[in-house]
């Protein structure tokens, strides 16, 4: 397996082994991988020539530094599950030096609004971090195609706009959420949870499906207020926000549409740990 710490080293090897009709494949992570970012990766393999695999925790999107500080990284252990899939992946991991070179600072970027809800609300900056790095990994890596998970589905949205608006020749690929056995979405941060906190995080799934169950019946009002009372019964738990939006403006939806296609976004504390899921209702 590969392994590059510098975009020139990358983009040098690149030149070598691929041509313009060469399909590049590329799975964007903060490390920390699990079966989720591997089922990226798998896809990745089984459609494209080359697949690179970039390892990078980008301090300019996180607003609360010690989430910053305590994110898991573990270079070799994520090398030693991507060789569980294959040595032929491409992994690039460099430093926050060869990324920003000496300008650690997020560039400013209009999503449409896309920017402001939910996630935009809670983690000021966020977006701004996320558009940032991916437009620049997007340009050391010229990918054909990039692979995203629908668990960060707000995220998936602004870096479809992202590509839209800067004109990228890259076709991003929506990949389904991986959950662990009792349903909690594969997530980094699931490695700081207790294995009583990981159980007991079974709770927003199980949450989620029932707003799945109660949105054909229910008016919004009182789904919503139903998951506040069920995150308010549960001490270990705080909930940052609840929200039904439309999947394409991310706007809080005011009322049905059966035209509209609904989503129930939702972000929850576990002992100052945060998760976030989200479930297509119709």
């Amino acid at each position: 397996m590969l392994l590059f710490e510098t975009q020139l080293a990358l983009i040098e090897h690149l030149k070598v082994i691929s041509n313009s009709k060469t399909t590049l494949g590329f799975v964007p992570t903060m490390g920390a991988l699990h079966q989720g970012h591997l089922s990226l990766v798998e896809t990745s393999l089984q459609n494209n020539d080359l697949t690179i695999v970039s390892i990078f925790v980008n301090p300019t999107q996180f607003n609360n530094p010690e989430d910053l500080e305590k994110y898991p990284r573990n270079l070799e252990s994520d090398i030693a599950k991507l060789q569980t899939i294959s040595n032929n992946v491409i992994v690039y991991a460099p430093t926050v030096d060869d990324i920003y070179e000496g300008n650690t600072t997020a560039k400013s970027f209009y999503f449409d609004g896309l920017e402001n809800q939910m996630e935009g609300k809670f983690r000021p900056g966020h977006f701004e971090g996320v558009g940032t790095i991916v437009k620049r990994l997007f340009e050391i890596v010229k990918p054909t195609y990039a692979y995203f998970g629908e668990k960060d589905f707000q995220q998936l949205q602004i870096i479809k706009k992202l590509v839209e608006k800067e004109n990228f020749s890259i076709n991003i690929v929506e990949c389904p959420i991986f959950r662990e056995e009792n349903g909690l979405a594969m997530s980094s941060r699931n490695e700081r949870l207790s294995p009583n906190e990981r159980n007991a995080a079974a709770i927003i799934y199980q949450t989620l499906l029932e707003v799945q169950h109660k949105f054909s019946t229910e008016p919004l009002s009182e789904i919503e207020h139903w998951v506040n009372q069920v995150f308010e019964n549960q001490p270990d738990f705080k909930l940052d926000y609840f929200e039904i939006a439309d999947e394409t403006t991310l706007l809080t939806c005011k009322s049905k549409n059966p035209d509209q296609k609904s989503r129930a976004f939702i972000a929850v504390f576990v002992n100052n740990i945060r998760l976030i899921d989200t479930i297509s209702l119709n």
